[in-house]
């Protein structure tokens, strides 16, 4: 049986997590116990190895993805969602329109020593604790490569896949 990158990376604690901020505190987010222990934060080897992974493939060579990499790709212009329910809502849908089963795993990377692996359905949950427009690019992926998701610091969210969308 062939061995998941996922067997191969090392969580760490939420409270060692240079980003827990994101998700525990009562300024920006507080998630429940329930939620927060399904986002599990790599130590910084796993997620230099998971930046590595995604260099390696050059998936971002070109902008926001190497060309025919994907069959399409698509992209969507975040307005002000901080506290805009409408907003948020509205990339909610769009997220789940990406057509990605709720618990697939995925893994989310935001520089060489910040990563985590969590499920899709929490990420579409708190897209809004996991990406911060001007000050994150979050490459989001799962290990097949068939899809990815790059929140872009410029307000905008790309996804490229091989596969169909569910209609609106």
């Amino acid at each position: 049986m062939m061995t998941s990158i996922h067997d191969r990376l090392t969580t760490i604690p939420m409270d060692d997590f240079a980003l827990k901020w994101r998700f525990t505190d009562p300024k920006y987010d507080v998630l429940p116990a329930d939620h927060l222990a399904q986002i599990q934060p790599l130590d910084d080897q796993s997620a230099s190895a998971i930046w590595r992974f995604i260099s390696d493939t050059d998936l971002h060579r070109d902008f926001p993805f190497k060309d025919h990499f994907f069959r399409s790709v698509e992209s969507l212009s975040i307005g002000d969602s901080h506290g805009n329910e409408d907003e948020d809502a509205r990339i909610r849908k769009w997220l789940y329109r990406c057509a990605i089963p709720f618990q697939q795993t995925v893994i989310l990377s935001w520089q060489p020593t910040w990563a985590v692996i969590t499920n899709w359905k929490l990420l579409v949950k708190y897209w809004t604790s996991f990406y911060y427009p001007i000050s994150d690019d979050l490459t989001v992926v799962d290990e097949s490569l068939d899809w990815s998701v790059l929140f872009f610091h410029e307000h905008e969210i790309y996804f490229g896949t091989n596969h169909p969308r569910k209609a609106t």
